[in-house]
């Protein structure tokens, strides 16, 4: 994937304008027909068609129209309003504090999401952190971003965000790899009390979790983690820049994805048993 944000936006430009320009044709019309029949000049056709301007939502409407595309509509939209918003570059975003990062990891989504679908290989979930956890992290993404230090705004931000995701009202379907179980921050002491804290989480009602032994044969590939906000959006995030996913075709990949993953985990008490294990095993040395 390329680093640089201009870059992502102009080739997710280009791929829409190349499915507008496939619907003209396959309508069976000119650049300049499709002008006529849209109220626009024909050089604009061509600029969005080769990614060079950013088609408007009304653009799209009209264009489906004409097309008789109609059916193709939904899926264009999301699209093009994803463009822009989708690449968000973590050193950015950091400036104005860490609190502020994510943008589908707010509060607000939270409250309105009613199923959460989790897949972390490696990472707890934020909403199963403890304070200790976090600014674990956080210490960490401070000097990797050069953010300013908002630690305690960030731990009320997540604690109030956590609030709003664990309740009876939603469904939280989690799917961790083991080496979640294994990944230390902090003391061993801290390791355990956040191990503690994840076995009581899976005692509530509306939290399944499950956890993919390390020695299992494996035949999904998810190497990154990701979170499905019920049908709406997936957030990914890389060492640089948070990505969101909006398109519903992309949406029921990833969905298709967590389905397999889930196939590959184990359950109840055997997943209690391997964290269990986790917090009697001894601890390992802790580089600095």
């Amino acid at each position: 994937m390329n680093n640089d944000p201009s870059s992502s936006v102009h080739q997710a430009r280009k791929e829409l304008g190349a499915r507008l320009r496939n619907l003209r044709k396959a309508a069976g019309l000119t650049g300049k027909e499709l002008a006529a029949a849209t109220g626009q000049h024909f050089t604009r056709i061509s600029r969005i068609e080769n990614g060079g301007q950013p088609p408007t939502e009304r653009n799209i409407r009209d264009w489906a129209a004409a097309c008789a595309a109609e059916d193709q509509l939904p899926d264009l939209l999301a699209t093009a309003q994803s463009i822009e918003s989708a690449y968000l570059e973590w050193a950015r975003q950091a400036r104005a504090g860490m609190r502020r990062l994510g943008d589908l990891h707010s509060i607000a989504t939270y409250q309105t999401t009613t199923l959460f679908r989790i897949h972390e290989p490696t990472v707890m979930p934020g909403i199963f952190q403890t304070e200790s956890y976090i600014r674990q992290m956080l210490l960490f993404w401070y000097e990797f971003l050069g953010a300013p230090d908002d630690a305690d705004a960030t731990v009320a931000m997540k604690v109030q965000r956590t609030a709003a995701a664990l309740t009876p009202a939603k469904r939280i379907v989690v799917v961790l790899g083991e080496q979640v179980l294994h990944t230390r921050r902090g003391t061993p002491e801290e390791h355990a009390d956040q191990l503690q804290h994840l076995l009581e989480l899976m005692r509530l009602p509306y939290v399944s979790v499950g956890i993919i032994p390390a020695r299992a044969q494996r035949f999904a590939i998810a190497t990154v983690g990701f979170w499905i906000f019920d049908q709406n959006a997936v957030a990914l995030e890389t060492p640089t820049a948070a990505i969101k996913v909006t398109r519903p075709q992309e949406i029921g990949r990833y969905v298709a994805m967590f389905e397999r993953l889930q196939a590959e985990a184990a359950y109840g008490h055997e997943a209690r048993q391997m964290i269990s294990a986790a917090i009697a095993a001894p601890p390992g040395p802790m580089t600095p």
